[in-house]
């Protein structure tokens, strides 16, 4: 299973989900649902959204066997 700390990253950076949807080219609700679980980033929009917070990808995501 993918975990995220992408709301922590958008709250440490007080930016909003359309925000961050607008930076890395998806729709808000793509935010919203990579932050609940609901879906799994590509490789490249996991580097996009790493590269707008200025960190690693591992940062953001990991990975937990279930």
């Amino acid at each position: 299973m993918l975990k995220t700390n992408l709301r922590v990253f958008r709250a440490r950076y007080d930016m909003k989900q359309d925000e961050l949807a607008s930076r890395v080219g998806v729709r808000r609700e793509t935010i919203g649902h990579l932050e609940r679980g609901n879906y799994n980033p590509s490789l490249k929009l996991a580097w996009d959204i790493a590269k707008v917070f200025g960190v690693t990808i591992e940062e953001i995501f990991s990975y937990e066997e279930e």
